[in-house]
Parts: structure tokens; C-alpha cells; sequence
């Protein structure tokens, strides 16, 4: 187990299914901006000089963690997205990072995933549709990870979480300071429907954080350029399918 986690978390990079989040989001101010304050502002004038797209918002930062009888407990705080740029470098461990994951498959079983534009914080990288926690996700000091997969979906491609014919419980997975909480949706469409319906609602909303929308039928990880979270999933799901096992969904 890494010495990086609290007890009771499972090994970097294995997936573990959970029952549920309870994010409790404190008013105080993080430990790492209190401590990187002017470490902040030089970094942030670095990264909107070599990137003035990026926007300094306010997002949820996790502070410690905990996972008991299946529970993923977490004590949080909201932070500018400039303290969360400089914490991505330094990966201390006053903080982690926690975010959710829709993984959505169609009826011919492939993930629909999206390409990151060149102007955002992960430029090229291809993922499913998924953001950051941030303060719109945030209900008398706890965190919705659930609705935020689903606002997130809604507005990077235009789908509909809840017309999903199964979805399975939530899983997780961690490394380098990084929380992965995701669920999988399965859609009754298949890929070309509902790539269709996205192009549709991309014409109509045009989100310039996205560059592109693709299919993923092979957990080949050097088929795209992913984040470090994504060929773990890939492989554990694209692995259920050739044993022969049912994705774990429920509807």
C-alpha cells in the first residue's frame, strides 16, 4: 500500500468498487494555499502566459481522505484553479485530487471519450467527458460527484446520464495523489447514434474545451494520449467483456 494514502486504501492503480462519496467541504482556507500563497501567484503568471485561455475559477481541492466499509470519506476546501495548477507540479501531500469519471458505453460496447483542446489545462489528452469538482457542485458544505458527472456530460456533449439503460455501482482508483471515482453508463444507442447526437448538440453549443469526439474500442493504452487514469480503466473494462463477464451494471 502506498505511505502516500491513510489506511485502508487499496494499492496505487487497482480498482475497487465503493458504495458511496461524502465530500465535507470546509470554509477555512486549504493548508497548501495558506502555505504556497506567493508560490501561487508567481506559477499562475507563468501558466496564463504560455496559456491566457485558461480560466482562474474556483474548484474543490481534497485535503485528507479516508475509505471505510466502502465509504470514501473526504474533507475539502475551495481553491482558485491557480492553486490547483501549482499543486499539480508539486504533488505535496497537503492536498489530493478527487474527481468523477462518467464512463460511458454504447450498445455495440464502445466508450465514447473526448479529445481536450489545445488552449485547456490538458491539452491533447483524450478522456471521457468529465471536469473538475467545483463550487457549482457544492450544497450546504458537501460535494455532488454524481450530479457533477452529470453537468459535465450535459454540457461537454450533450448527453443525458440519466437515459442510460445500466449503469454500474462506483468504482475507484488512485496514484500519484490523484482520486478517480467512476461509474459506468450504458446507452442503448450505439456509437454512431450517439456520436450523431453529440455533433448535433456540438453545432449548437460549440465547447471550445473540447477538440474532438471518438470512440474507444481497444484497451490498447498507447492507442491515444491518455491521462494516467484512463488504460487502468480501459483494462478492467474491455478485461470483464473478453473473460466472457457482464459489464457490472444495474438499471
Amino acid at each position: 500500500m502506498s505511505t502516500l494514502y491513510p489506511e485502508g486504501f487499496p494499492p496505487e492503480g487497482e480498482i475497487v468498487p465503493i458504495s458511496c462519496v461524502d465530500i465535507t467541504v470546509h470554509t477555512a482556507p486549504h493548508p497548501f494555499v495558506s502555505k504556497h500563497e506567493s508560490d501561487i501567484d508567481t506559477n499562475w503568471a507563468v501558466e496564463i502566459a504560455a496559456n491566457p485561455a485558461l480560466f482562474n475559477g474556483q474548484m474543490v481541492l481534497q485535503h485528507r481522505v479516508s475509505l471505510v466499509d466502502g465509504v470514501l470519506h473526504s474533507d475539502a476546501h475551495l481553491v482558485s484553479f491557480a492553486s490547483f495548477m501549482l499543486w499539480r507540479k508539486l504533488r505535496t501531500h497537503e492536498a489530493l485530487h478527487l474527481f468523477g469519471l462518467p464512463v460511458i458505453v454504447s450498445a455495440d460496447g464502445k466508450v465514447i471519450a473526448i479529445r481536450m483542446a489545445e488552449t485547456t489545462a490538458n491539452p491533447g489528452r483524450v478522456y471521457c467527458a468529465a471536469g473538475s469538482l467545483d463550487e457549482g457542485d457544492v450544497r450546504r458544505g458537501k460535494c455532488d460527484v454524481l450530479g457533477n458527472m452529470a453537468r459535465e456530460v450535459r454540457e461537454e456533449i450533450g448527453l443525458d446520464l440519466g437515459c442510460a439503460v445500466g449503469r454500474s455501482g462506483l468504482h475507484l482508483l488512485h496514484s500519484a495523489r490523484t482520486i478517480t471515482v467512476f461509474q459506468v453508463y450504458r446507452f442503448q444507442e450505439t456509437a454512431k447514434a450517439l456520436l450523431e447526437q453529440i455533433e448535433r448538440h456540438r453545432a449548437l453549443t460549440p465547447d471550445p474545451e473540447v477538440a474532438d469526439v471518438l470512440t474507444i474500442s481497444d484497451p490498447d493504452p498507447n492507442l491515444h494520449n491518455y491521462p494516467a487514469f484512463m488504460p487502468p480503466i480501459l483494462k478492467w473494462l474491455f478485461g470483464l467483456v473478453d473473460a466472457g463477464e457482464n459489464m457490472p451494471l444495474c438499471t
